[in-house]
This record gives C-alpha cells, sequence and structure tokens, in this order.
C-alpha cells in the first residue's frame, strides 16, 4: 500500500476541485424563495465561509461543510489536509469548532479499504488537534477518493467576522504563504523533487486557530480563509461585498519555497485559469507570474485579515505569541468604480 499515489486516482487536486466562481453562480440561481429564518445571522447571500445561527444568549451556531479529492498521495496526510481545511471555516468566522462527522467516498472495488481507514485516521488525528471528536460520518462508494468534514462551531455573536465587512483604510493580512496549487500540481505531474514534498503538507496542515484570537478585536473588520478561488477570488468577494477595492504589494505577499521554479517547469493548475477566467475582468492588469500566483487555488489556505489601524498592533503581537510573523500585503480604500483589485510590483 506504500506503493499508492493517490493523486493519481483522481482528475482533480484538493480545493482546486472547487468548480469555478462563474459556473456556481449559475449553479445556485433559483426562482425559489428561500425560507425566511430570522435566526440565520450569515446565509449564502454574502458567498460566506460558513452559516450563523443566532440560538439566543448572544451565542451562534456555525455550520460548514468542506471535502475534495485527494491533494497529495500519503493517505494519511491527504486526510489531515482535508480535515485541516473544513476546519478552516469555523476559525475564519471567529468561532470554536465543537463537533465534526465525515465525508468520505472512495472507490471500493479499486482501493483498498485499509487505505481509507489511514485516511480517516488523518482526519481523526487534526480533530483531536482541534479539541474535537470525530463523531460520525457517512460514506459512499464513489469512482474517485473524496474526503472532508461536516464541522459545527460556536461563536458570540458579537464576534462573528464575516467577509463583506471590510472597511476603507482596512490593512490586510495573510496567515499562510500561497503556491500551495503550484506545488501541489508538480506532485501531481511527479515533477516534485523529494527536498520539497514537504513543503505545502506543512503550510496545508496548520490549523487557522488564531482566527478565534483574532476575532476578540473588534478592529478586526473582516476575515476570510484563502481556498480555491485563489487570493484574488476570496478577496475580490470580500472588496465586492464590503463596497472598497485593495492594493496589494506584490513584493509583501508570503510564498512558498520554490514556487518560482516550479512555474517555470509549467506547474499551473487548471483551476488558477478557470480562477481568472471568471473574475479576471475585474482586476487591474498584471502579468503572467502574478496572475498564476493570485489566482493560484490554495487547499487549507492562511486567513485573509483586514484590520483597522487601531487593532493593528494588538492583532501583530497575537500572531507573534502564536510564533506567527506577519507583515502587511496592502490596504483597502473606497470602491471608486474601477478594478476592485490592483497590484503594485
Amino acid at each position: 500500500m506504500s506503493s499508492i499515489r493517490l493523486t493519481q486516482y483522481s482528475h482533480g487536486a484538493g480545493c482546486g476541485c472547487k468548480i469555478s466562481p462563474k459556473v456556481l453562480d449559475t449553479i445556485l440561481k433559483s426562482q425559489i424563495p428561500g425560507f425566511d429564518d430570522p435566526t440565520l445571522v450569515v446565509g449564502n447571500s454574502s458567498k460566506d465561509d460558513a452559516a450563523v445561527v443566532d440560538i439566543g444568549n448572544g451565542q451562534g451556531i456555525v455550520s460548514t461543510t468542506d471535502f475534495f479529492m485527494p491533494i497529495v498521495d500519503d493517505p494519511f496526510t491527504f486526510g489531515r489536509i482535508a480535515a485541516t481545511n473544513a476546519i478552516s471555516d469555523i476559525y475564519a468566522m471567529g468561532g470554536k469548532p465543537i463537533v465534526a462527522i465525515a465525508i468520505l467516498g472512495w472507490p471500493i472495488n479499486t482501493l483498498a479499504p485499509e487505505i481509507a481507514q489511514q485516511v480517516i485516521d488523518g482526519g481523526r488525528q487534526v480533530c483531536h488537534e482541534a479539541g474535537i471528536s470525530l463523531a460520525g460520518g457517512h460514506s459512499i462508494d464513489a469512482p474517485e477518493p473524496i474526503f472532508g468534514l461536516a464541522v459545527t462551531g460556536i461563536v458570540p455573536l458579537d464576534a462573528i467576522k464575516q467577509n463583506d465587512t471590510a472597511q476603507a483604510g482596512d490593512i490586510l493580512y495573510l496567515t499562510k504563504p500561497l503556491g500551495i496549487g503550484i506545488l501541489t500540481t508538480a506532485q501531481k505531474k511527479g515533477k516534485l523533487k523529494p527536498e520539497h514534498e514537504q513543503l505545502a503538507p506543512n503550510a496545508m496542515c496548520t490549523l487557522n486557530k488564531i482566527g478565534q484570537r483574532f476575532a476578540e478585536l473588534p478592529g478586526v473588520h473582516a476575515m476570510t480563509d484563502v481556498t480555491g478561488f485563489g487570493l484574488a477570488g476570496h478577496l475580490l468577494e470580500m472588496c465586492e461585498g464590503s463596497g472598497v477595492c485593495a492594493t496589494l504589494d506584490f513584493k509583501a505577499l508570503p510564498l512558498l519555497d520554490e514556487v518560482d521554479y516550479y512555474l517555470s517547469e509549467g506547474c499551473v493548475p487548471g483551476g488558477t485559469l478557470r480562477n481568472f477566467d471568471s473574475y479576471g475582468a475585474k482586476l487591474g492588469a498584471m502579468d503572467e507570474r502574478t496572475r498564476n500566483i493570485m489566482c493560484d487555488p490554495q487547499t487549507s489556505g492562511g486567513l485573509l485579515v483586514a484590520v483597522g489601524k487601531e487593532s493593528e498592533a494588538e492583532l501583530l503581537a497575537i500572531a507573534t505569541q502564536a510564533g506567527l510573523t506577519l507583515s502587511p500585503i496592502g490596504q483597502l480604500k473606497a470602491y471608486t468604480g474601477n478594478q476592485f483589485i490592483e497590484v503594485i510590483q
């Protein structure tokens, strides 16, 4: 079983499997009115990371699900990454995870059930790290391996962090390096050097627990995690929803080591081009390298945080306590009617 390469059993990888934003908009259009629930605090209208329901006493229940096909070959690591990615949505809303259930699709006639057991064990380990139980789930016989979680969390209503509440003047921070899609595509193509095999998994297996701490700061006006739509796509959602535009300093963006080498080797995920096709018209002019990094689909990516200057020092202190060294990547201003994102080289 050690010779099994899980990435060869799926047509996509990780959050790069996401349906493109343009196609997803078509799928989600409906003439059927939704139920008017007065307790629904955050729903689908803002394309946020999770739903939040008011349960009284100033508390909200956070509900989310995420699953995908293998992004690495090792089953245990795949399970860890998928679980970390799913739990991240709770942290991105400022919440605390309290329980998870598993979602498993498995090609029973192609891959041994013992391999699936390793995947679930990887998910179970991450749930333990997050302080929650993997309390059940559902499985089906599927043509390709799929794994993920449905996660429930809790959040004080006054600490919810949404993706459409950023303000002009906010400073932008990103808590993990970009380039995950590029390096995992290199692996799928058999081009990833052995000494680089842990660069992306190490980032993908890091829980975004710090989001719960950031949520304590009133000056953190908006927060989201960067996943399949890339930094550009998730920042665009923040800008459109908040009525602001962003100026990014490209040189300040954190990148995984060796990203440029693998770009030179042609390791650009298909999701990068689908992302750019969906929202490229709303971006300022950028060269090919910039596009390939800005639109690179991340799996279990970092938190994109919009913070006012009044809370910036506290945010950096919290990051330092957690062992994170953060630098600003850009700033927001009132939308002027032009492109939503300008990248300065």
